[in-house]
């Protein structure tokens, strides 16, 4: 088994384990995650090939659906509320 298929993996336990989390205890691996997924994705694309990249893509598209429209809606101008857990 590769490398990137074996951090892949784990990749995947971590986010488990962090959905579980508190939402206010979510924020910051949910964030290490988000950004370690992209480089992740190449990685495992360029050594097994485009179909993996998409089984991967969509997984993560899957999983992080909500913080990536909140982003989305943000960069475009529109309104993003916070969840109720997140409010003050």
């Amino acid at each position: 088994m590769s490398l990137p298929l074996i951090l892949g993996a784990l990749w995947v336990v971590a986010s488990a384990i962090t959905a579980m989390l508190p939402m206010r205890q979510q924020m910051i691996p949910g964030i290490a995650l988000l950004l370690a997924a992209p480089v992740l994705l190449v990685w495992i694309g360029w050594l097994h090939g485009w179909l993996w990249l998409a089984i991967g893509l969509f997984a993560f598209l899957s999983m992080f659906r909500n913080p990536l429209l909140y982003f989305a809606r943000r960069a475009l101008g529109r309104p993003a509320p916070l969840p109720k857990e997140l409010e003050k």
